[in-house]
């Protein structure tokens, strides 16, 4: 597994009692389409409310992280599968 920790622009469906769902994510001026959330959580971090994605384009697995404080999303880590 790769560790990458970069900021990331994100494509999210907002659905009822505030879920969020990635739907796409855009690296290195390319689109990954995700095809599967295959895990998620939220931790904290001090103040700051952290969820976190595990999700996949049938070529690799990505965790993508939203931070609720900032509004910000990054890519902490990638593993080829």
């Amino acid at each position: 597994m790769t560790t990458c920790n970069v900021n990331i622009r994100v494509g999210v469906i907002h659905g009822p009692g505030g879920r969020i769902q990635p739907v796409w994510f855009d690296l290195n001026r390319r689109k990954y389409r995700i095809r599967e959330i295959t895990n998620s959580w939220r931790e904290r971090s001090g103040t700051v409310e952290l969820l976190h994605f595990h999700v996949t384009d049938d070529g690799a697995l990505y965790e993508l992280i939203y931070n609720l404080t900032s509004g910000c999303w990054s890519l902490q880590q990638v593993e080829a599968l």
